[in-house]
């Protein structure tokens, strides 16, 4: 059995977790099986964004601890090695969280670029009520994408999220409907497949780059080289010139 299965939409690849009898919990063969995955499509010329999902009702239920092993620090560094390897991704990721993203399943969730999230969503960290401290990063995710009042609330005080509360606090990007949820993520992720590649890559790592500056003239200095660079490349003068002749062609 497979634990990861994976087709192409245009130019995106849709990346599903395939466990569902244990909720797409993260083993340490469907971690394997999830790095190798974006090795391959990262690989593909024809594959410019990401889309990850989970079979059935949930996007991934957490980590399994029962696969730690003696030691078990090695065995959580194994068992990030999965959502890691997606945080990692040079391309544009989305998560269309169509179910509940729990623990080290909504760190998956949160390594992605953007996540939708169907209205049956629903992040719960859930580290407190297990008895055990936030891994992966967890903290320093959720507190770069929703900031400290919210993750305390639910880090801390163990509070969760639907759909709708995710798009409220800035979790996810969007709450859609369940039925359009797979639908809604390609079409986004399409939209960030069709550009260069290059600068695709090169403006997800001018973002993610800009966490560390704070002062808006260095902000500038840091966007002004690839900036110029992407101006002498083909594909603006190629863009430039189609937008060039929309414009100029008289409306009937």
């Amino acid at each position: 059995m497979a634990f990861i299965e994976t087709t192409t939409v245009g130019r995106v690849a849709v990346v599903s977790l395939n466990d569902p009898s244990r909720r797409n919990a993260l083993s340490l063969e469907l971690c394997g099986e999830l790095a190798a995955a974006f090795d391959r499509i990262e690989a593909s010329a024809e594959v410019g964004a990401v889309v990850v999902t989970g079979a059935g009702s949930s996007f991934c239920a957490g980590a399994d601890l029962s696969e730690l092993g003696d030691s078990q620090r090695e065995g959580l560094q194994a068992i990030y090695a999965g959502f890691l390897r997606v945080a990692e991704s040079p391309l544009p990721t989305v998560a269309a969280v169509n179910g509940h993203a729990v623990g080290a399943g909504m760190n998956l969730a949160l390594a992605c670029d953007v996540r939708l999230a169907a209205r049956s969503a629903r992040f719960d960290t859930r580290f407190l009520d297990l008895g055990i401290h936030p891994g992966g990063g967890h903290t320093w995710m959720m507190r770069r994408i929703v900031g400290p009042q919210a993750t305390a609330a639910m880090v801390l005080f163990g509070e969760a999220a639907d759909g709708a509360e995710a798009e409220r606090i800035g979790l996810a990007w969007r709450c859609v409907d369940d039925a359009e949820l797979l639908d809604r993520a390609i079409a986004l992720a399409q939209r960030a497949a069709e550009g260069p590649p290059e600068l695709v890559a090169t403006v997800k790592a001018t973002i993610a780059t800009m966490a560390t500056v704070d002062d808006h003239r260095l902000a500038v200095e840091t966007e002004l080289t690839p900036q110029v660079h992407s101006i002498n490349q083909p594909h603006f003068a190629e863009r430039l010139a189609r937008l060039a002749a929309r414009v100029s062609t008289p409306k009937r």
